[in-house]
This record gives C-alpha cells, structure tokens and sequence, in this order.
C-alpha cells in the first residue's frame, strides 16, 4: 500500500499528515473506502478535498453501526429509496413507502421490511440475486436531513415469523418477501439545497390544533362581548 502526503486545499504545500492510498487490491482500509475508491480519491486530490476527508479516515472514518439516533430517524421514515445494480452494474434505484416504523433496525448492523406486493418486475430482487451491493437513501424534508447508507442486501422468502414481525399493524398492504440490508457504513449528507416540506399527516395535525385554537378564543370573545 502506497502512502503519499496530500496538498493543503489551498495548494500552499503539503500538509504533516500521510494519508493511505488504496490500491485496487487493498479494500475498505478505511469505512468509507465502500464509496471512496481510488478513481474517487484522485478526483477529490485534483479538486481539493481529499486532505478534510483524509483528516476524518485518520479520526475513525464513517460509522459502521446504527446508532440509538439512527435508529429512531431510520425508524421515522415513510419513504425510502433503495439502489441496486445488476451483475452488468446497471444501476436501479427503487421507492418503497409504508407507515413509520415500517423500516425496522433489528440489531446495529441490520434494517429490514417487508416488501409489499407491487407491479410484480421484480428488478430488484434480480439484482440482489446477482449482486449483493445495495444502498440506502433516507431523506427528512421537515427537519432537511438525509442519510446515507451502504451495504448489502438480500431477499427473504416464505419466513412467515420475520413477516409478521416486520408488517406494520393495521396496514393494508400484502407482503410478498421480505428485505434484509446490513449495514457497512453510512454518512449524513448537510441541509443545502433541501426543500423543506412536510407530511400532509402532520400538516393535517398543526391545522386541526390552529382551528381548535381559534375556536377557542372566538368563544372567550363572545362571552366578553356578552358580559
């Protein structure tokens, strides 16, 4: 493995800090090789961003494990989106929706949900079988934040135990397999450029307590009024 000094993001000189240089035969020395590889790393070299994220490499790198924080955002979600590509590494990035809690965290390193009968192309399910690379994209428009998330992934079939377990209650939908996704590392993206939106459920809530508020005090102004 080759090391190499970075320049500074200012080209003013090379900084102290010798930073690892993966080779194609050197795999994942940091967490977040899984989407640094090297062709990314000289790009952010020629760019000038490689030195910050060396400087994060050399302090622990990505995480690896879901967090108790994690957890409740992962667990919070509606809307996800789930990449795949095929055994030629044509890309395929496919939504899934459910009620929260609809996305399960069943240890630090495992999400899984149950995937819900749809248009029945099976896209997804192909490529997993072919390539287990898969990768998570969790987006909060309320609060703009979103979360990265790589790993692999497979399907699981007729496990009507783990089925049960993950079908939301009361939820009109039929399960047809499940989905488990362990995780490799994962990384929180900044709020630039979210749009800040927010779920008609909750919209709905805020509305009903604003008309209940009114209500209330156009009756404490009628009775005044009265008095």
């Amino acid at each position: 493995m080759a090391t190499t000094t970075l320049p500074r993001p200012d080209n003013s000189g090379p900084s102290q800090l010798d930073v690892k240089e993966t080779s194609m035969d050197d795999v994942n020395t940091y967490s977040s090789d899984v989407a640094f590889t090297p062709t990314v790393k000289a790009i952010q070299n020629r760019k000038g961003s490689r030195h910050s994220h060396a400087l994060r490499e050399h302090k622990g790198g990505w995480p690896t494990r879901i967090s108790a924080e994690l957890k409740a955002f992962i667990e919070r979600q509606t809307s996800i989106f789930l990449a795949t590509a095929n055994a030629e590494g044509q890309p395929y990035i496919q939504h899934r929706g459910g009620p929260a809690s609809f996305l399960k965290v069943l240890d630090d390193k495992t999400i899984a949900f149950v995937d819900f009968a749809g248009n029945r192309q099976y896209i997804t399910a192909g490529n997993l079988a072919d390539n287990n690379k898969a990768y998570l994209f969790l987006i909060d428009y309320a609060h703009r934040r979103r979360i990265k998330i790589w790993g692999t992934a497979r399907v699981v079939e007729n496990d009507l135990d783990l089925t049960a377990k993950l079908m939301p209650a009361g939820y009109q939908a039929r399960p047809e397999q499940v989905i488990v996704f362990t995780v490799a590392a994962w990384d929180s993206n900044c709020p630039q450029h979210i749009p800040q939106r927010f779920e008609a459920a909750d919209v709905a809530v805020a509305l009903a307590e604003r008309d209940a508020r009114i209500a209330m005090l156009e009756e404490e102004l009628r009775r005044l009024r009265e008095q």
